[in-house]
């Protein structure tokens, strides 16, 4: 058992240490420093090796400083001679497991075994009381209860924060720069950093707390200078304000102060820097988190950003459809008091709410109908959004004739490089670089050519998508005058593409040639917007589209015996593992899989349900997966699946042909 401690205080510091901030010091854990408790959560029992030390101290009369190092490590006792040594030679039993893990064990096994006369002689050993009610318990019960007074969580908790935690006065000094987004010698920061009661009010609110009055919030926080009372006016901004601009912020006063105690709450004048308090009646003027401040000159407090993000949704609609504006209050309630929901309209007008797991979005949705809204909901699996993109170059040239017949465009569509598309999405290469330094990049890490990459029009969906448009044309007249609208049509096309109409994804579209009309007002918007569209859909069609669906990352801890389960549960639905290792020192397996999200909902439930509930897996989205077959291919599976995405839009279920948007010559 010691060695399996050992293992996993190792394995932490090791985490730990990869994450390690010189300002911090050294921020390993060691047990015989006190920093590790050792418990059980379930029973309420936990402690440090500080509480043994204490004990034996008194005891044998030695110094507790001096007995703490030895109850951990390579340090054996010799009963006979009544020393210490640093070998177990002639059978000596290590001093951890003879001070400490022995006297648990010999609870464990008198009240579980039923060694009813062997009891009273423990307790009163380890002076432990039993009222006369918890005298006739047995089993369980009496376990629990016995092993709560003997190590009581609470205190071995208490006792390592209040020794190893900085306090505020000191912790402060060094958080500063990490806490204060303003420059580091204004008023407010210096006044953060002394932690001085007397400074500028500088308040982070963290989150609201539902309070017993419905639709109100406690909004609660720490108060890093200064010190808030009830009555004053305070500058209350929101996470979106910028110093200098009134937008997300207000100027209102604070109407009660309250200490929050558990689940009480008392009623306090003021609070001075260093405390974490709670305020009434700002609930109002605060989505989740914000800053509270009396200077003029204050920035805010940074945001705090949380490692899960939101994937798992769906989508919410009222029964009644009067019920509408209380769904909204509720989901306006929700979003406040739980900081990791996010809640959407999505682009085709539904409410989407999405949560960090199954789990978490069902109990939010719980909240939502009985607490927030109070109205009858109904549910529905989230449309999954898919991508449309091609998988090779447009077999001939696409042309679109204007209508009025004067103008002509010629496009070809072809893959962009699977690299260079998520390099557009993580903004490594984005409209607004330097053009030239751009076309080099392109030209070094993806073979373009020079003179192509530097007549990038534009990226598209919202000028920012993985797509690109780019004028590919040698000596035509009046080029920069379409350019304009052949941008507004790219954008457009892109948004929503010929298949079905969802987002394109990594498609690159070379505008060839035109011909146009000489004069002005026969080449406007009106006459190549919509020319400039079909063209693009034209040359989408002839270059073997492809829908592209998203991919979740699924990490599953399991033991060994499972394994089979989380595989034949991932086979039905379309998932594969593809990396699976043991965790060192311990029977458990991480298994890595890619599970389409059209297929992840309701998959927790059927994991642990082939598992015996022994498998827990967490997803997160990691990439798009391209489709096997052809969406213009009928009867083909991508097909089925676009007629489906596009009778639920309500367009005609067949997917275009090339004849509707391409013209003849």
């Amino acid at each position: 058992m010691y060695q399996s401690f050992c293992r996993t205080i190792e394995s932490v510091n090791v985490i730990v240490s990869t994450y390690n901030d010189p300002v911090l010091g050294d921020v390993q854990v060691y047990p015989d420093q006190g920093t590790v408790a050792f418990g059980s959560g379930l029973h309420g029992w936990a402690f440090s090796l500080r509480q043994f030390a204490n004990r034996y101290a008194k005891k044998f009369g030695v110094d507790k400083s001096k007995l703490m190092p030895k109850l951990w490590g390579d340090n054996y006792f010799n009963p006979k001679t009544k020393k210490w040594v640093k070998s177990g030679d002639g059978g000596l039993e290590r001093a951890f497991n003879m001070f400490v893990l022995d006297p648990i064990f010999r609870i464990f096994d008198a009240i579980m075994n039923f060694k009813k006369d062997e009891i009273p002689t423990l307790l009163e050993k380890l002076e432990i009381k039993l009222s006369v009610d918890e005298k006739d318990m047995e089993g369980k019960p009496l376990l629990k209860v016995v092993m709560k007074k003997f190590l009581p969580a609470g205190d071995a908790l208490l006792e390592m924060i209040v020794i190893n935690l900085p306090s505020p006065v000191t912790a402060q000094r060094y958080r500063v720069e990490t806490l204060y987004e303003g420059p580091m010698d204004d008023e407010s920061a210096i006044a953060i950093r002394d932690c001085d009661p007397k400074g500028p009010l500088m308040v982070y609110i963290s989150k609201m707390v539902p309070t017993s009055d419905k639709g109100r919030f406690y909004a609660f926080g720490r108060v890093f200078s200064g010190t808030v009372s009830s009555g004053p006016k305070v500058r209350i901004q929101g996470p979106n304000f910028v110093p200098g601009k009134k937008e997300d912020s207000v100027v209102k006063s604070i109407q009660r102060t309250v200490l929050m105690m558990g689940r009480t709450v008392e009623a306090i004048e003021d609070c001075p820097a260093g405390n974490i308090v709670g305020l009434v009646g700002v609930d109002q003027f605060l989505l989740k988190s914000g800053t509270l401040t009396t200077s003029e000159t204050a920035h805010n407090m940074k945001v705090m950003k949380f490692s899960v993000s939101p994937v798992v949704q769906v989508a919410v609609e009222c029964k009644n459809a009067s019920d509408l504006p209380k769904l909204v209050e509720g989901l306006k309630r929700l979003s406040k008091s739980d900081p990791c929901v996010k809640t959407m309209v999505g682009d085709n007008g539904e409410i989407i709410i999405a949560g960090a797991g199954e789990l978490h979005l069902e109990i939010c949705l719980n909240d939502l109908e009985h607490e927030h809204a109070g109205v009858p909901l109904r549910k529905s699996d989230p449309v999954v959004g898919y991508r449309e993109t091609v998988t090779a170059e447009s077999s001939m040239v696409a042309l679109s004739k204007s209508q009025n017949k004067h103008n002509r465009l010629y496009v070809k569509a072809e893959p962009l490089d699977d690299e260079l598309t998520k390099d557009i999405e993580e903004g490594r290469v984005a409209p607004r670089d330097d053009p030239k330094i751009r076309a080099r990049y392109l030209a070094d890490t993806y073979g373009w050519d020079v003179t192509d990459a530097r007549k990038i029009w534009c990226f598209g969906p919202d000028t920012t998508g993985p797509n690109v448009f780019l004028d590919g044309s040698k000596g035509v007249q009046y080029m920069n005058e379409i350019k304009d609208s052949c941008v507004a049509a790219f954008q457009w096309a892109t948004k929503e593409g010929a298949v079905c109409e969802e987002p394109m994804r990594g498609i690159r579209y070379n505008i060839l040639d035109c011909t146009l009309h000489a004069d002005a007002i026969h080449r406007g918007g009106g006459q190549i917007i919509p020319t400039a569209r079909r063209v693009c859909y034209a040359a989408q069609i002839l270059a073997k589209p492809g829908l592209q669906e998203p991919m979740f990352l699924v990490e599953i801890a399991c033991p060994d015996s499972a394994q089979g389960g989380v595989y034949s549960c991932l086979n039905v639905r379309r998932g594969h593992v593809f990396s699976s290792e043991q965790r060192i020192g311990t029977p458990m397996f991480t298994m890595k899989a890619y599970l389409p999200v059209a297929e992840s909902f309701g998959f927790n439930a059927d994991l642990r349900a082939a598992t015996g509930g022994q498998a827990f897996p967490q997803a997160v989205f990691d990439h798009w997966s391209l489709l096997g077959s052809d969406p213009t291919e009928i009867g083909s599976k991508t097909n089925e699946l676009a007629v489906k995405i596009r009778t639920r839009k309500g367009l005609k279920p067949d997917v275009p042909l090339l004849d509707q948007y391409y013209d003849k010559l």
